[in-house]
């Protein structure tokens, strides 16, 4: 017996619906593995992390220079441009707590002044990239420089070289529906600094 019109229309539009259901992924959905039902594809989510200047991380660094190094507890806030990142333990000097503005970088309050960067890179025995590791603590590139990047299966970044460091992203977390990074390691010439996260705080 023929199938009546309006049979065959109701057929045709489950086809066309199973179909979508099956080929499409609304946005915000999720990417496997991600462990974030919400986590945004790569080239969506970018663009946003590098405009995000509103957010706070607590962690630990561990720093290695040649058969030197050094832990600290630290904590990073970032409002806008400025930047305040304190440093717990280092060097065994107690704590630290650097800011950098458009007026410059200050350490423990002193008023910013050309020699303060280079004090601090004496005491560190690295140049401390404050400037780029807003961005790479936040799991993309700096926008205003040029990088080399190895994405996981997963879609976000596993290594990024950029500004003469290479970044390694050896785990990622949920944080507010997507993803950010819990562990990543920076390494230059003999200095290698590990940081591990223990909260995220992302504004928005």
């Amino acid at each position: 017996m023929a199938m009546q019109p309006l049979g065959r229309c109701l057929l045709w539009a489950s086809v066309v619906l199973l179909a979508a259901c099956a080929t499409t992924r609304p946005p915000g959905a999720g990417l496997p593995g991600t462990g974030a039902p919400g986590a945004v594809a790569w080239d969506l989510r970018v663009p946003a992390l590098q405009q995000t200047d509103a957010w706070e991380m607590e962690g630990r660094a561990a720093v290695a220079l040649g058969t030197q190094g050094w832990q600290a507890n630290l904590t990073w806030m970032q409002t806008g441009q400025s930047t305040e990142v304190h440093l717990s333990g280092p060097l065994g000097v107690g704590a630290n707590v650097l800011r950098l503005t458009a007026e410059g970088l200050s350490v423990n309050g002193a008023p910013p002044n050309a020699d303060v960067l280079d004090q601090l890179q004496q005491r560190l025995g690295f140049d401390l990239p404050l400037g780029n590791l807003r961005f790479w603590l936040l799991g993309v590139p700096d926008p205003g420089l040029g990088f080399d990047l190895v994405k996981n299966a997963q879609d976000r970044a596993q290594q990024l070289t950029q500004a003469g460091w290479t970044i390694s992203f050896e785990r990622y977390v949920p944080v507010n529906g997507d993803v950010l990074p819990g562990r990543l390691v920076l390494t230059r010439a003999d200095a290698r600094i590990r940081i591990a996260v223990d909260r995220w705080n992302l504004a928005g």
